[in-house]
């Protein structure tokens, strides 16, 4: 990265620091400011495999280390309009590379080719909000929202560069690796190959309609022109991903709860498993069956249910066609997982945090064929497989040092890594720094 962008960045950052110490939540923001940076450093000591390939969980024992650093800065333009853009600082790398685990560890890694810091205009985009009533209510200011009234109910367009997680899969006790549950099965559901660059940000045009009750959204983004690519394919025609969720906020014996149900669709250039094994049975190669037109589609839900004042529960489920290749997040064809999240307010620590979960993962039987034959995805590739499910379980607990920055510890524990029942089990130990402004 250049000099010039890290004085800017630095720059910014100092603005966004003068500006939380003066601003006034209980006006109608022109402008937002937050920050944060995050670094998670990942163990796990060595574990029995009877053989490993290319893209296989490295066996020895291991350590390695990610960091980010973003700025979300926000401005209203006119009434019902605003510009957001998020530059970030991203580095690091997960236990090898991202690879041999479909749920993988670190949802703050990417699988990227070199793990030096490089920077990343993660996030710029434009949304205008139409409203659809004239009551409205207070927004409080933060990250990517301006402080401000809202109306209840409102259509709301989105364009630009975007994280298509920010909008859709949505969970109140399961969604950031930097502040939840750090696996990849765990922040999204598995089976949703998202729209994204190697970094998680895509060109996207959304949709939403919400009221206090209901909220639909539809959303069309770009994929890249290579699974797991930075370069995006601007050839809509040849190339797209489609995305729609149905959500219902209700309440049960009066505690809040969420549904979610969504769809999508993609569109890409992608090999078929089934051909390539058929083409080349020793040693299938999803690139020599890549054409365009072809798809993968898939389902989810999604739910989550406040207990009580201190803990919450959650739930995901997803299922997706599994034909064709693993385009954009990850090797996961079918998942469900389940998780409890709790505050620490029975212990006087209500900003802490603890949590529970598990999520058992799958393949469809022609990409678990594909595998077994020795061929390789993007993430997946043993040189060949006994087919097990990938079932990960994850405890953390986050100690808040002070209200601006929290140390968490996790311990994740992984069997049949890569669905493969000839290596692990796999134990993760993680240390996580978080700080917000």
């Amino acid at each position: 990265m250049k000099l010039r962008q890290y004085i800017l960045l630095v720059a910014m950052a100092s603005c966004a620091v003068l500006y939380a110490q003066s601003g006034d939540t209980l006006k109608d923001e022109c402008f937002s400011l937050h920050g944060q940076a995050t670094v998670i450093s990942q163990y796990k000591p060595s574990f029995h495999a009877a053989y490993s390939g290319a893209n296989s969980l490295v066996s020895e024992g291991e350590t390695k280390r990610s960091l980010t650093a973003t700025l979300f800065l926000g401005v209203k333009l006119w009434n019902g309009s605003s510009l957001f853009m998020s530059p970030e600082i991203s580095g690091g790398s997960g236990l090898s590379s991202s690879l041999g685990v479909g749920a993988s560890t670190n949802g703050e890694a990417y699988r990227v080719d070199s793990p030096a810091p490089s920077f990343e205009l993660g996030r710029l985009y434009f949304t205008q909000i139409i409203a659809l009533s004239k009551q409205r209510t207070y927004q409080c200011d933060d990250i990517n929202k301006l402080g401000g009234t809202v109306p209840i109910e409102y259509l709301s367009l989105t364009i630009g560069k975007i994280c298509v997680s920010d909008i859709f899969d949505a969970n109140g006790y399961s969604h950031d690796p930097r502040t939840q549950f750090m696996s990849w099965g765990l922040m999204n559901n598995g089976a949703w190959d998202f729209a994204a660059n190697t970094k998680g940000y895509t060109p996207s045009v959304v949709i939403e309609w919400i009221t206090p009750h209901d909220a639909l959204r539809y959303g069309v983004s770009l994929l890249p022109k290579v699974a797991n690519g930075m370069e995006m394919n601007w050839h809509l025609q040849r190339s797209s991903s489609h995305s729609i969720e149905y959500t219902h906020n209700y309440s049960w014996k009066g505690k809040k709860g969420s549904l979610r149900l969504f769809s999508f669709i993609n569109w890409a250039g992608m090999g078929n498993y089934e051909e390539s094994l058929k083409l080349n049975p020793p040693a299938p190669d999803l690139s020599e069956t890549e054409r365009s037109g072809r798809t993968k589609y898939g389902f989810g839900i999604n739910v989550e249910q406040e207990m009580n004042d201190f803990i919450g529960v959650f739930c995901r489920a997803g299922w997706n066609d599994g034909r064709n290749e693993t385009w954009a997040f990850t090797e996961i064809d079918r998942t469900v997982s389940i998780g409890v999240s709790a505050n620490g307010s029975k212990w006087h620590r209500k900003a802490d945090t603890v949590g529970l979960a598990y999520v058992v993962s799958a393949l469809s039987a022609s990409h678990r064929d594909y595998l077994k034959a020795g061929g390789k995805g993007f993430e997946l590739g043993d040189g060949r497989l006994d087919y097990g499910l990938e079932n990960l379980s994850e405890l953390y607990y986050s100690f808040a040092l002070k209200d601006n920055l929290f140390l968490s510890g996790a311990y994740q524990f992984i069997i049949n890594p890569g669905y493969n029942r000839n290596r692990g089990p796999v134990s993760v130990l993680s240390l996580r720094i978080h700080a917000v402004f």
